[in-house]
């Protein structure tokens, strides 16, 4: 008993010490910019399907070469169908390092138990096993008013799907990021419909992060254990443009891996507050930690997005309200900003910008869903 008294003391001694400091942690370098070794924005190549599906939204790079899945490509989701209707899309793309794209998975909404049908978001993830999970979000005319709770798409390494993750829990997910191992893993989603179509563009701060258990195995399809509220109260509404905008994007700290629980944590994009929040202990934690730690508000961040944390622990974040992609230290130091996008607008870039991952050999990749394409930084 009393090894876990003292463990929680540490503990809440450590989220004091961090709130003093304004940070999420004090763990990570906070110096070696990224971003300022980076230099030119290169257009990969279309994210488009024969299907005609756009908007890209989620990005993540294969780890791991099982069956149709190989190390080094990128899938990429659609969130819009041919016709720009939001939260229509049904595709994933599969990117290799020379830029030739094909169709991983086309999804067939029919007969499929997922609330509201298929719409693909940004949360995207693929588990070492080869099992691909990807978050629907859809509509059926492409606005918010017919937004449903949607489900998590579980899919095979040659992108047939499996089977379907639905509960009350899971509203609209968003964003995903996930830690896994041989027996198990864990998902980490965002979820912005608790409330917030019948609040009709109003905010609310209902706004969720789930951990969802599983448990996995070696001939059969994943399994929920647990499903876990570790974050709740984010500010979350309806918009005509971006159909919906709550927290976002999701990002572990490199601690995690090593399940150091007191260095790990999780980063979150929250959008309309515009700040970048930390939740401590997110692998064991077993209540919500609220909104969590500020790590980083204002400055350069202009509504924070698509997020993805580089192994040296630095924070990178897309902006949806212009083109700038952010780069911040664990303490919450923003050390360099870079435009990656500015056409359209006004301003320029706005709304083009959402998932975005980190390659420490090809750069800063990300989807750029005013023009449909895949791009880097590097």
């Amino acid at each position: 008993m009393w090894r876990r008294e003292f463990r929680y003391l540490v503990f809440v001694s450590f989220a004091v010490v961090a709130l003093v400091w304004g940070a999420a942690t004090a763990f990570g370098d906070d110096s070696g910019s990224i971003l300022r070794q980076l230099e030119n924005i290169n257009v990969i190549t279309s994210t488009v399907p024969a299907n005609g599906d756009i908007n890209p939204y989620g990005i993540v790079e294969v780890q791991h070469t099982v069956g149709k899945l190989q190390r080094g490509h990128i899938l990429i989701s659609n969130f819009n169908n041919s016709s720009n209707q939001q939260g229509t899309g049904t595709t994933i793309v599969d990117v290799a390092p020379d830029g030739s794209i094909t169709t991983f998975a086309q999804i067939d909404a029919t007969n499929l138990p997922c609330p509201g049908g298929v719409g693909l978001t940004t949360a995207l993830t693929v588990l070492r096993s080869g099992w691909v999970i990807v978050g629907s979000l859809p509509t059926s005319d492409g606005t918010s008013a017919t937004a449903q709770a949607g489900c998590l798409i579980v899919l095979d390494n040659s992108g047939n799907v499996v089977e379907t993750f639905t509960d009350p829990r899971i509203n609209g997910p968003w964003d995903m990021t996930s830690m896994d191992s041989e027996e198990g893993a864990h998902l980490f989603v965002t979820n912005v419909l608790n409330g917030t179509v019948a609040a009709n563009g109003a905010v609310v701060n209902q706004g969720t992060i789930l951990r969802i258990d599983l448990a996995l195995f070696q001939a059969k399809k994943p399994a929920i254990e647990s499903i876990t509220e570790i974050g709740s109260g984010f500010a979350e509404r309806t918009d005509p443009a971006a159909l919906v905008i709550g927290p976002t994007g999701v990002g572990l700290s490199p601690a995690c891996a090593e399940e150091d629980d007191d260095g790990c944590v999780l980063y979150v994009a929250d959008s309309l507050n515009n700040r970048i929040a930390a939740i401590l202990n997110p692998l064991r934690r077993r209540g919500s930690a609220g909104t969590g730690l500020t790590v980083s508000t204002g400055g350069s961040l202009n509504d924070p997005l698509g997020l993805t944390v580089a192994p040296n622990g630095h924070i990178l974040v897309v902006n949806g309200n212009d083109g700038f992609i952010t780069e911040i230290t664990p303490r919450g130091r923003q050390l360099a900003k870079v435009l990656l996008d500015n056409t359209g607008g006004p301003p320029p870039g706005n709304g083009t910008l959402f998932g975005v991952t980190f390659d420490p050999l090809r750069g800063v990749l990300f989807v750029d869903d005013g023009s449909n394409t895949l791009n880097s930084l590097n």
